[in-house]
């Protein structure tokens, strides 16, 4: 009778990397044959990540346990989102469809303006530096497709009504549940990895970094710059103020291109604007407009964004944008905001692999202890709450 042996033999470096191939391969076809839901299950995680503190918030207050808190959370969150879809999803709607509109319109007359201003400068014997009406025509060739995409996207959301609805609850429904249980599943240890254990949970732990920070960073970002525009497209009586505050807010995922399109946007709706509240011509409302646009992005990207998202990312801007429109043709609209991130964590596996490559220490530099980005209302009930007890305690000296 023979003794059963109950080590299991390790694996040849062979058997390894035919695994490990096939794996990534499996993983790859799976991601682009269904890019459409992985698109609905970030976002699900996008939304778990948001409301992670909110719940640890509640349950560290209350005596409530973690699966009540984030029912409360959540169920919170489904009546405001409710009280939105019925309340201003249509003005949304109507005023997004008006703005593509507006852009559509003017591309279409673009060939005529370039003419008519050729025609214009032939007088002064301008002609012949640049051809505009080529210009114009390659000008449509690019944007055209964008619209596009922009006008069937708008008009999904108007018609197929229900099915984006059901979208949206179904991203909602996978984030409560992956919250809601996010307690009940166990932290993964790699101490049993031999020799790589430091590595993966340093590596784990700046990956963690890099993506909460974005994505709360960016939500605060993207919240502040809706609310702020929304005021002053408002008071400066700018048509379809809420679809422009909302592509403003947007605008911040994009560098570079996506601020100067949403300001070319707002200059195209300004100048075409019927009137405004200050009787000004269509050409000196715009250039106003533009000037107050151009502040306020001054403002935002030089005090305000660096004090959330500060050097978290540490990557250039250019990189951020030629992965926008690589991650745009996979996974659309969702591909361009998750840029950033995956360039910043792209860049930080390339370097450890580029520092192993030729021996190298890959962590020459000690570890810092990162600081999470908080929502700013916390930090304003704090304040709001030592403003009350001091008050309090002032009183009772009083007395």
């Amino acid at each position: 009778m023979t003794i059963e042996s109950q080590r299991s033999p390790s694996w040849g470096t062979t058997t390894k990397l035919v695994i490990g191939l096939t794996l990534m391969a499996i993983l790859a076809g799976i991601f682009i044959y269904y890019r459409s839901i992985v698109s609905l299950l970030v976002l699900a995680s996008i939304i778990t990540y948001l409301f992670q503190p909110l719940v640890a918030y509640l349950t560290g207050k209350t005596r409530l346990s973690w699966r009540v808190s984030t029912t409360l959370v959540f169920l919170i969150f489904v009546i405001l989102l409710i009280g939105l879809l019925t309340g201003a999803g249509l003005v949304i709607a109507q005023q997004a469809t008006g703005l593509v509109r507006v852009v559509q319109e003017f591309t279409n007359d673009l060939p005529d303006l370039a003419n008519d201003l050729t025609a214009f400068l032939e007088q002064y014997g301008i002609k012949d530096i640049i051809n505009l009406s080529d210009l114009a025509n390659r000008l449509l060739e690019t944007i055209q497709p964008l619209l596009g995409q922009a006008g069937s996207i708008v008009g999904s959301l108007a018609t197929g009504a229900a099915a984006s609805i059901g979208r949206i609850f179904f991203i909602v429904f996978v984030a409560y549940f992956i919250l809601s249980e996010s307690q009940r599943v166990g932290k993964i240890t790699f101490d049993q990895i031999p020799q790589y254990g430091y590595d993966i949970r340093r590596m784990t732990r700046q990956m963690s970094v890099i993506w909460e920070s974005f994505f709360r960073g960016q939500f605060i970002i993207f919240v502040m710059v809706f609310v702020v525009y929304l005021i002053i497209l408002s008071a400066l009586g700018v048509r379809y103020s809420i679809a422009l505050a909302a592509l403003t807010g947007l605008a911040v995922f994009v560098p570079y291109v996506g601020s100067w399109t949403a300001s070319i946007v707002m200059v195209l709706v300004t100048f075409l604007q019927p009137g405004n509240y200050f009787g000004l011509l269509a050409w000196q409302y715009a250039i106003m407009v533009l000037a107050i646009s151009l502040t306020t992005n001054f403002i935002f990207d030089n005090y305000i964004t660096p004090r959330f998202l500060g050097r978290t990312l540490d990557i250039h801007p250019a990189a951020v944008l030629v992965a926008a429109l690589a991650m745009a043709s996979l996974m659309g609209v969702i591909g361009i905001f998750l840029a950033a991130p995956v360039v910043a964590t792209l860049k930080l596996l390339g370097m450890y692999i580029f520092q192993k490559m030729f021996d190298l220490d890959p962590w020459p530099e000690p570890e810092e202890e990162s600081t999470p980005v908080e929502f700013p209302w916390f930090r304003w009930s704090r304040q709001l709450k030592s403003w009350f007890q001091k008050m309090k305690s002032r009183k009772k000296l009083e007395k």
